[in-house]
């Protein structure tokens, strides 16, 4: 399902001014504080009217003030995932998860509450009430909640905010499942670069109201324009090899070999990988003698100097991207220029388990 979202609204000294599409899958709003994350996504609620726009997935029009259309909170049909649970502390899990159903219209395709108990892995939790339940478990219930109310759209603003790095952990891989498996199309509002190239479909970084890039995670966390210097960062697909004794699993990527502290996933399974650009060292020669077990070989395809002592360089690996951020200085001293080929080097450790998830979408390795 196409997500349209093409809205105006001016506030003293602020005017949110987007006009994108976005394709199924999850879509993530992602900037910094300020950048018009909120007031879009309540835009597309319905808790704020803007000034004019039009909001719709596929042909379910929610907004369209050409033709003063506005479509009440209550019958936009969407699924709301809050940074805390919001479940009804008086009823069960099986109860909490029921109730949703009473938003779902007739005649509406509706998941089973079977299948969506399956999906989250909350079948024991069912006869407990939300008292019992960690900040994760709750979140899962939520998300449940949610999918059977029959939603056009599910909007999940910083659903993992509250949480702690060990329940973030936890409940990632259901949103990756839900990505995966279920055709409902998701809003994410986050601030997290590790969440965006875990989950996200396409990513719309916005900045000061505005739209600064839009695409897929590789390639807009990959600007440093749309995400800051602190956030840039590549995202490579690799191929789950084989898991190790000493603790490392062994991936395929396009530019070789790469070992990381180990991965939940099968041998021959699809994975994403994070590498902030900041971990990565370059090397004109392959280097020998390192404790790092990663060596990536890739050509320059573009260097950009940066404001400060900085500069980011892009490597050509396979059909993908990886960027490495390292000073001018570096870059003069080495000799680097676009064409030449390089050698990325990265500590296994430097990779950390959040940003490690399944992989979605075409990828080009082969099994061999």
């Amino acid at each position: 399902m196409t997500l349209g979202l093409s809205v105006r609204h001016r506030f003293a000294g602020f005017t949110l001014d987007v006009d994108v599409e976005a394709p199924p899958g999850v879509t993530v709003l992602f900037g910094p504080s300020g950048s018009g994350k909120t007031t879009l996504v309540n835009a597309v609620a319905g808790l704020l009217r803007p000034d004019a726009g039009r909001i719709a997935v596929d042909d379910w029009v929610l907004l369209d003030t050409a033709s003063r259309r506005f479509l009440p909170a209550h019958r936009r049909r969407i699924g709301y995932v809050f940074q805390e649970g919001r479940l009804f502390p008086h009823l069960t899990v099986r109860q909490n998860l029921l109730y949703g159903r009473w938003f779902a219209p007739r005649g509406a395709r509706r998941e089973s509450p079977e299948c969506v108990v399956e999906l989250l892995g909350i079948g024991h939790l069912l006869t407990r009430r939300p008292g019992a339940l960690s900040g994760g478990e709750k979140q899962r219930v939520a998300i449940g909640r949610a999918l059977l109310a029959a939603p056009r759209l599910i909007l999940a603003d910083e659903p993992l905010a509250a949480l702690d790095e060990a329940r973030k952990a936890e409940i990632l891989p259901y949103f990756e499942r839900l990505r995966d498996e279920v055709s409902v199309p998701v809003l994410y509002v986050s601030h997290s670069s590790a969440e965006v190239a875990r989950l996200a479909t396409t990513v719309i970084a916005l900045r000061g109201g505005r739209v600064a890039a839009i695409g897929p995670p590789e390639r807009v966390l990959g600007d440093v324009t749309a995400v800051g210097v602190r956030e840039v960062a590549s995202v490579l697909r690799a191929r789950v090899v084989a898991h190790h004794e000493d603790g490392l699993s062994e991936l395929r990527t396009a530019a070789g070999p790469l070992h990381l502290p180990r991965v939940p996933e099968i041998p021959g399974a699809m994975i994403r990988v994070r590498i902030a650009a900041n971990e990565v060292i370059l090397s004109r020669a392959a280097p020998a003698g390192l404790s790092a077990l990663n060596i990536l070989r890739g050509t320059i395809v573009e260097i950009q100097p940066g404001r400060g002592p900085a500069a980011r360089v892009v490597l050509a690996v396979g059909e993908e991207r990886l960027v490495a951020r390292v000073t001018q200085r570096s870059v003069a001293a080495l000799g680097l220029a676009p064409g030449q080929t390089c050698h990325a080097i990265l500590k296994s450790i430097a990779v950390a388990p959040e940003d490690v998830g399944k992989g979605a979408g075409p990828l080009s390795l082969s099994r061999d």
